[in-house]
């Protein structure tokens, strides 16, 4: 049976020939736990993104695996940037074009850096949101590295 779910990201991993799978579930999560449950994944396996501001009101995607936190201060020393914070939640999809518990480390609205954790390219797979709540997609970690092109580094706390 073919799924209802198209988002930009299923269009640009198409376009691109990158093998993945789009991982469904019924209802909507809003914890990384339950959507780790709902999906059948672990929650290190899913790539969280967290953006960030820093005092020049400039903007970075931080990633790391779904059971682990940001530590701003390692981003803002890879980028040799300023004092950094989380941006607030309404924020988040003007910046982004993602709403709350759907950024992707792809196709931002606003050009900005994306910095992974090195334990992220560890991992032979990840997960990643679709763009909407009701699907995630786990393709190589390899693929992903190469489509967003990050700067790599130990950014968790």
């Amino acid at each position: 049976m073919m799924s209802k779910i198209n988002t930009p990201i299923i269009d640009l991993l198409i376009k691109k020939n990158i093998p993945f799978k789009l991982l469904e579930q019924q209802v909507e999560t809003i914890s990384i736990e339950d959507t780790a449950h709902a999906r059948g994944i672990s929650p290190n396996q899913m790539v969280k993104s967290i953006l960030l501001r820093d005092m020049g009101n400039r903007y970075a995607l931080a990633c790391v695996p779904g059971d682990l936190s940001v530590d701003p201060k390692k981003v803002r020393a890879i980028l040799n940037w300023r004092r950094m914070t989380c941006v607030g939640l309404d924020q988040l999809q003007t910046t982004t074009g993602y709403q709350v518990g759907c950024v992707a480390p792809l196709l931002l609205k606003q050009p900005m850096p994306i910095v992974f954790d090195n334990q992220l390219t560890q991992l032979q797979h990840v997960t990643i949101s679709s763009g909407q709540r009701l699907a995630g997609i786990a393709l190589s970690s390899q693929d992903l590295v190469e489509l967003c092109q990050p700067r790599l580094g130990d950014i968790c706390r």
